[in-house]
């Protein structure tokens, strides 16, 4: 297939892009749920005039539908979409990206999704239903433990989490405290969603995630927040994501001082309250109550869910640390990452 593939796009590359323009439609639409024609040309980066052209084309095929509140996925177009993918990510060049990042970073799978999240929410979304994906793989029903980060890409998860899937007898937990951001982007809030969303269970880790070392200590004194960070320490999977060094700095109100310090040591990256250099070497640690880099180190499977274009070199220093199984990323990430890995 994968022959067969490549001579195509010899032959007639223009046919592939015609198909990855119509693809990515009917993608945007599926995650979108409804769009307008002038949004969905904004999200895809093309002309209305093309887009007109496409989606009457994708309508003739009952591909997609046009009523008043704008364009909607068809169940045909839907269930075309799902034939497709084992085919798109041959056809889009990213299984070969999957197989490269497998490889330079001894992962146990990776899954590359279209587009770049840092400008496409429908990009965003498919990390999301790729990373719920992973975790229900991965996931075992006999009293697990799951530990997630907070973000905006973990609550895309939650989201895309539901009863059909095989949770009965987990319990889900916040990794760390809040960061006193959006409540809906909390850790708590996440694995209650989660836990809401498939009927398991949860326990919650009501701290700030941001302490001095003294308030660390006496928080850690107190029987039932120890009572809960034990049970997130036993966590056999983790889930996080992964962010730039300096803005999840000033995203916990660190002072310039401190930002500077983590410049000039060469932080490039920060997951689960660790910031690594491009080296993958812990540069800067917080007294954080939650999960410690020896639970990492000791978990059975971590799974690292980000993307975009501006967080591909964070991802790579936090592949060089090595105690990563699985990654899904999208596409602008993924070229970031392989082209820095390549230095």
């Amino acid at each position: 297939m994968r022959e067969i593939i490549r001579m195509q796009q010899q032959l007639a590359p223009d046919l592939i892009d015609v198909i990855r323009r119509r693809h990515m439609i009917l993608h945007h639409l599926r995650l979108l749920g409804t769009a307008g024609r002038r949004t969905l040309a904004s999200s895809l980066a093309i002309s209305e005039r093309v887009l007109r052209a496409e989606t009457d084309f994708l309508r003739e095929q009952g591909l997609l539908k046009i009523d008043a509140r704008g364009m909607i996925i068809t169940e045909a177009g839907r269930e075309l979409l799902q034939a497709m993918e084992p085919l798109v990510s041959i056809w889009f060049g990213l299984s070969e990206m999957e197989d490269e990042l497998r490889r330079r970073f001894n992962l146990q799978a990776v899954t590359v999704v279209p587009g770049d999240s840092d400008v496409s929410p429908a990009a965003k979304k498919e990390l999301g239903r790729a990373g719920s994906t992973a975790l229900i793989r991965f996931a075992s029903p006999n009293n697990d433990i799951i530990a997630v980060t907070g973000g905006s890409t973990m609550a895309e998860i939650a989201n895309w989490l539901n009863p059909a899937a095989p949770f009965k007898g987990v319990c889900f937990v916040p990794a760390r405290g809040g960061l006193g951001e959006s409540v809906e982007f909390q850790a708590n809030t996440i694995a209650s969603t989660m836990a809401k969303n498939t009927g398991a269970a949860y326990r919650l880790l009501h701290v700030p995630d941001h302490l001095g070392e003294e308030a660390y200590q006496t928080l850690m004194q107190e029987p039932n927040i120890r009572e809960v960070v034990s049970v997130v320490r036993k966590a056999r999977i983790v889930v996080h994501g992964i962010g730039d060094a300096v803005r999840m700095a000033r995203r916990r109100n660190m002072d310039e001082r401190s930002i500077a310090a983590l410049v000039k040591d060469g932080a490039l990256a920060e997951a689960f309250g660790y910031y690594f250099n491009r080296d993958g070497q812990v540069v800067h640690k917080m007294p954080t109550v939650g999960l410690r880099l020896e639970d990492i180190q000791h978990t059975e499977t971590v799974i690292a869910v980000a993307g975009g274009a501006s967080k591909g070199k964070a991802i790579a220093a936090v592949l060089r640390f090595g105690h990563e199984d699985v990654l899904i990323t999208d596409e602008a990430a993924a070229k970031e990452i392989l082209a820095d890995s390549g230095q």
